[in-house]
């Protein structure tokens, strides 16, 4: 009689084959920390299938490459299990895409003439790629941010220069512009909060 148990230590086993180039006090503690994933998930979602469960943590061979590229043990063009292991994304700091992303209005504002609007635009649009490549927010977090930073901005800032109240400045342009910087940063400032280590 096959229990919830059984595909629990199958995947722990495939995961152990095939970590089995890791250091043994490393892959125990890769287990553990599997083992215990499953155990909160199945704790905290009882109603949720163990496959499901076991699908959301991933392929062994994923894992064990995962885990082989950390530790820095795949001999050039030979990794285990004869899957190649995952690209590892630029580490840019948090910090930089937020920048980019909060500065491309100020610098439009500043400089008004040919370079700043260009400078900005250039700012928003690496800001947004960096934001979205980034290993430091989840997908969610990072459609989020380039809505509230980048694509809503724009899309006033488009809006209302091709309004009739357009590029004659003031009082209304200076404090549509103050609102768009504080969404900007507002949401900078979040995202910096909920990044990941």
């Amino acid at each position: 009689m096959n229990t919830s148990a059984d595909p629990i230590r199958g995947y722990l086993s495939a995961v152990e084959r095939e970590t089995s180039a890791l250091p043994a006090d490393r892959r125990q503690e890769l287990l553990a920390d599997l083992a215990e994933h499953i155990e909160v998930t199945r704790a905290e979602r009882p109603d949720v299938a163990i496959g499901e469960v076991l699908a959301e943590l991933g392929d062994p061979r994923t894992i064990a490459a995962t885990a082989l590229a950390e530790t820095g043990n795949i001999a050039a063009g030979a990794p285990a299990g004869g899957v190649s292991a995952p690209a590892r994304r630029g580490k840019v700091h948090p910090l930089v895409p937020l920048l980019m992303l909060t500065l491309s209005l100020p610098f439009m504002m500043i400089f008004p003439d040919l370079p700043g609007p260009l400078f900005g635009v250039l700012f928003r649009i690496i800001g947004a790629v960096l934001l979205c490549t980034s290993v430091h927010w989840t997908a969610v977090q990072k459609t989020t941010g380039v809505l509230l930073t980048a694509l809503l901005p724009t899309a006033v800032i488009v809006t209302w220069n091709l309004s009739s109240g357009g590029p004659k400045g003031g009082t209304p342009a200076l404090l549509a512009n103050l609102m768009a910087l504080a969404l900007i940063a507002g949401t900078a400032a979040w995202l910096w909060r909920a990044r990941r280590a």
